[in-house]
C-alpha cells in the first residue's frame, strides 16, 4: 500500500511522483497447476421483481431497460454476485472497514454512488444506526426489506440530482464507477455541492488494467488483448473505465482539500505468499472470472461490434490465463478522498 496527502492544488503540484508499490512474493509451495474451474461462488444479495421492470435481454444475459444504452453491463443473478464478491474483497483489503476518510464517530447522512445490490449503504446503516445511508443506481437490484436508516432509488447519477442541499452528506461514496460516467467534471460537481462543509467524498476503484511484477503480461496475451480492447471501447464509448490513476488530480481540480490516494495491489488468485493477499486473491479471482465476459460483451461486443462468439472464444481464453498458477497477474486499486472545505 501507499499514502500520499495534499493540501490543495500548491501541494499537489510540488508533490513527489507515487512511490513505488511493493512486490508480491509468489507462493511457490502451491502445487495446483490451475485455481479451479468455472466459477460458481454463492452471492448473499436479493434482487427485486416487478411487474413494471422492463429489462433488456441479449448474449444470454440481462440489463436494465432505464436509460437504456447508457450503462454496458448486465444487471442479472450473475453480475449480482460479482458486485458482492468485490464488496467482500473490498473489506478484506479495508480490514473490515467501509472507507477510508476520516469522517468522525457521528456521520448523520451518506450517499452511495452506483450502489449496486446496496450491499456498502447496508452496513454503513448497520454501523451507524443513528445516520441515514441513501443508495441509488440505475438498476432496482437491491434487497427490499431494509433497516429503516436504509433507502434504495432508482435514479442516474450523470443528471442533475434531486436530494434537497438543505440536507447535505456527511460522506459520498462509489466503488467501481469507472465506464458509467461521461462527465466527470459534473459529478465531483454536485458530489461537492451535496456535501457538508467538511464532508468527505471518497472513490474506490480497481484500476482497469491489468499488471505483474514478472513476465506474466507477456505471455498472457489474451488478456492483454482483453483490456486493451476493453479501454478502447470504453473511450470510444465516451465513459473511460481506466480512470482511477487520474482520481487524485481529478479532487484536487474540483476543489477539494486533503485529497488522499491509498493503492493496493489485489492478486487475480491465491498466488500470493502473504495470507491476506493470498485471501484477498482467492475472492478478486471469482469476482473477475464473473466479469470477464460481462465487460466482452458490454464493451467489446456492443461498442466494438465483435460476435457473440469472437466474445465467447476471447473470454475463454482469458479466463484461462486467470486460473494458471504460473501467471502472476494483480490490478492496482485505489482509494481517493477529499475533503469538501469548510
Amino acid at each position: 500500500m501507499s499514502t500520499a496527502n495534499t493540501q490543495g492544488a500548491t501541494d499537489a503540484a510540488a508533490a513527489n511522483p507515487r512511490p513505488e508499490l511493493p512486490i508480491i512474493d509468489v507462493d511457490d509451495d502451491a502445487s495446483d497447476s490451475t485455481f479451479g474451474d468455472e466459477s460458481d461462488a454463492s452471492a448473499y444479495s436479493a434482487s427485486v421483481t416487478s411487474s413494471i421492470l422492463n429489462y433488456e435481454y441479449a448474449n444470454g444475459r440481462r440489463y436494465t431497460g432505464y436509460k437504456k444504452g447508457e450503462y454496458l453491463l448486465p444487471n442479472d443473478e450473475t453480475e449480482q454476485d460479482r458486485l458482492d464478491l468485490l464488496h467482500h474483497v473490498f473489506l478484506l483489503l479495508l480490514d473490515g472497514k467501509l472507507f477510508r476518510a476520516p469522517i468522525g464517530p457521528n456521520p448523520q447522512r451518506a450517499l452511495d454512488l452506483g450502489t449496486g445490490t446496496g450491499l456498502w449503504a447496508l452496513d454503513f446503516g448497520d454501523e451507524y444506526p443513528s445516520a441515514q445511508a441513501i443508495g441509488v443506481d440505475l438498476s432496482p437490484i437491491q434487497p427490499t426489506w431494509v433497516a429503516p436508516n436504509v433507502k434504495f432509488y432508482v435514479d442516474d447519477i450523470e443528471t442533475d440530482w434531486a436530494y434537497s442541499r438543505d440536507e447535505p452528506f456527511d460522506l459520498i461514496h462509489s466503488r467501481q464507477i469507472g465506464g458509467s460516467i461521461g462527465d466527470w467534471k459534473k459529478l465531483l460537481g454536485q458530489c461537492m455541492e451535496h456535501l457538508k462543509p467538511g464532508g468527505w467524498l471518497e472513490l474506490q476503484e480497481p484500476e482497469a488494467w491489468m499488471s505483474s511484477d514478472d513476465d506474466t503480461m507477456e505471455r498472457a496475451t489474451a488478456s492483454t488483448e482483453y483490456q486493451i480492447l476493453c479501454n478502447d471501447a470504453a473511450k470510444k464509448f465516451g465513459k473511460e473505465i481506466n480512470v482511477a490513476h487520474k482520481f487524485k488530480q481529478m479532487l484536487i481540480d474540483a476543489g477539494f482539500e486533503d485529497v488522499r490516494e491509498e493503492i493496493y495491489k489485489v492478486p487475480i488468485g491465491p498466488w500470493a505468499k502473504d495470507p491476506k493477499l493470498k485471501e484477498v486473491g482467492r475472492y478478486f479471482l471469482e469476482h473477475a472470472l464473473l466479469g470477464v465476459e460481462a465487460y466482452a460483451f458490454g464493451f467489446i461486443g456492443k461498442v466494438l461490434g465483435w460476435t457473440h462468439a469472437e466474445c465467447q472464444v476471447l473470454s475463454a481464453k482469458v479466463k484461462a490465463e486467470f486460473r494458471d498458477r504460473k501467471n502472476h497477474m494483480y490490478i492496482k486499486t485505489y482509494f481517493v478522498s477529499g475533503r469538501k472545505p469548510s
